[in-house]
């Protein structure tokens, strides 16, 4: 009876903690506004099934309505499990649409084998989105990345794209139309896999690009689990940077007049310490 007291207690405290991240990343960045749709891109994996799940808890206490509704591209994978999204969708009563596309073909097609794929696949999975959020009538466009796959992004661009960049919390589509948002960018990866397991979702494995084990996103994820390691609190620390920037203290000339940087024979203020905000830290 104490176990099941205490791991109740667990799962109830992971859930609010889910809710109050999203909720918070919702409101820093204005994510959600009032008359919304929001379209929530569903994978098949843990994060955009959480993402889904909290998004439906926080409408139902709202203080401004909005709408949501679920899709899910097929992109003919050979064996993917096409009931399964269906069958779940509806149990909860939502709105929801399967797109069926054959971008896999293309991707075998055009990349050779061994290659990345990702790139050229997340590119046309973005265009068929763009096109359904146009036909439902969706403003928003939610996608799952969380907040490792922020910093792994971050980290890639800076080793391998030469830029300082990250994913942005929300952001305009490449078409014009429509505005992109991540609800879950303050939520750890780890948080979502206890909360997929404790709802077991019906987890639908990615057999394109996922199996491939030298990705780049790979070996940075295994990078920052080992600064984790050795350092606990560093990737809370590098979270809360990208909401701390300095442009002044950089090179970008576009961020920073630097020709305008004069002596005034005035001693400089003195900065703040500022606590660098962090998932954790977040009221």
């Amino acid at each position: 009876m104490t176990d099941t007291r205490k791991a109740d207690f667990e799962a109830a405290k992971l859930a609010k903690r889910l809710r109050r991240l999203v909720g918070q990343a919702i409101a820093d960045y204005s994510m959600i506004e009032a008359g919304d749709k929001v379209m929530v891109c569903l994978s098949g994996g843990k994060d955009s099934y959480a993402m889904l799940d909290v998004l439906m808890r926080l409408r139902e206490k709202s203080p401004v309505p909005f709408e949501l509704v679920a899709v899910n591209l097929d992109q003919r994978h050979p064996g993917f499990p096409e009931h399964v999204l269906p069958d779940y969708l509806k149990t909860l009563g939502i709105p929801f649409r399967i797109e069926v596309q054959d971008t896999y073909s293309v991707v075998k097609r055009v990349i050779p084998e061994g290659k990345t794929m990702c790139g050229l696949c997340s590119r046309l999975r973005r265009g068929v989105l763009y096109r359904v959020a146009s036909e439902l009538g969706a403003n928003k466009i939610a996608l799952g990345h969380h907040r490792d796959d922020i910093l792994e992004t971050f980290f890639l661009n800076l080793f391998h794209g030469g830029a300082l960049k990250a994913m942005p919390p929300r952001l305009v589509s490449d078409d014009g139309r429509h505005v992109v948002i991540r609800p879950l960018a303050y939520v750890e990866e780890s948080d979502l896999a206890a909360y997929a397991e404790l709802k077991q979702f019906p987890i639908i494995p990615c057999d394109l690009c996922g199996s491939q084990e030298l990705l780049q996103r790979k070996q940075v994820k295994g990078m920052l689990r080992e600064w984790e390691k050795q350092n606990p609190g560093r990737i809370d620390t590098i979270f809360g940077a990208l909401t701390n920037v300095a442009p002044s203290h950089l090179l970008d000339r576009t961020l920073h007049d630097f020709t305008r940087v004069m002596a005034t024979d005035e001693p400089k203020a003195q900065p703040i310490n500022l606590v660098p905000r962090t998932s954790k830290s977040l009221p």
